[in-house]
């Protein structure tokens, strides 16, 4: 709705402009799953959780099986090591992982790999 307004009042919007509010959908996406901060650059992308993060670990342990770029970088954190020059590739596979996870643990919140 507020994309819709922006172009409604200002007319097509800038490159930069639809790049901002995806970060901003990301964040509202993966705030349930507990993620505190993502960092990512052209060549890795790291994803903190909060440390009793409401994600199944088994889930995460299949996620890091199947995918060898994907690694475990300490109790509360993912590592995706994959080359993404685009800041929209990088959006979209933090999405693709928190998609694979699941949906999150609603009822009592659990360590990431308990």
């Amino acid at each position: 709705a507020l994309t819709e307004e922006l172009v409604d009042r200002f007319g097509s919007l800038p490159p930069a402009t639809h790049l901002l509010l995806e970060i901003h959908r990301l964040r509202v996406i993966a705030k349930p799953y507990g993620v505190i901060k993502i960092d990512a650059s052209s060549q890795s992308i790291q994803i903190h959780f909060k440390p009793e993060a409401p994600v199944d670990g088994a889930l995460i342990i299949q996620l890091v099986q199947k995918n060898k770029h994907i690694k475990l970088a300490g109790n509360d954190k993912l590592r995706i090591e994959k080359s993404l020059p685009e800041a929209k590739e990088r959006i979209q596979m933090v999405r693709d992982v928190l998609k694979a996870l699941g949906s999150p643990i609603q009822s009592s919140p659990r360590k990431m790999l308990a």
